[in-house]
């Protein structure tokens, strides 16, 4: 039976964090669908086909790895799909406590469900969406913290 796993987020923007658990997890996983949320909590900066088109540019010619749009929990997801695995990166300790506790509720909505955690790479440990985002929003170039293949210019509205 091929080992899928589902690595979900808002990915608003896709950075270079995601990008490092994505290929290293390769070695872990048959194929990883990275799967963008609709977080009706956050408002987003990227909309979801920007996302969606900046996620697929990254791994273009990567045959092991499907970018899909969801609504809802990401267990039903899981379910839905018939996915055991879902992946998820961590920077800190903080990370862990949040993650751990929805991986136990996750666990608990679907017996089947394993949570799997990669530890962030330590040059990425201070990278997240957010503060790529305060760049983006302040005009500063945040290609440092954003995989290579892409240029976000190409995705920003033209001013």
């Amino acid at each position: 039976m091929e080992k899928v796993a589902v690595f979900p987020g808002s990915f608003d923007p896709f950075t270079i964090g995601h990008e490092s658990i994505v290929l290293r997890a390769l070695s872990l996983f048959d194929k990883i669908i990275i799967a963008v949320g609709y977080n009706t909590n956050k408002k987003s900066f990227f909309s979801i086909e920007q996302r969606l088109a900046i996620i697929k540019k990254v791994f273009e010619g990567e045959a092991r790895i499907e970018v899909i749009t969801y609504e809802g929990l990401t267990v039903d997801l899981c379910k839905r799909i018939n996915v055991f695995y879902i992946l998820r990166g961590l920077r800190t300790s903080d990370d862990f406590e949040f993650e751990r506790a929805i991986g136990q509720v996750n666990k608990a909505m679907f017996h089947k469900i394993e949570s799997v955690f990669l530890l962030t790479d330590p040059e990425h440990s201070f990278v997240n969406s957010t503060i790529v985002r305060d760049i983006l929003i302040h005009n500063g170039d945040p290609s440092l913290f954003l995989p290579k293949s892409i240029n976000i210019k190409d995705y920003l509205p033209h001013s």
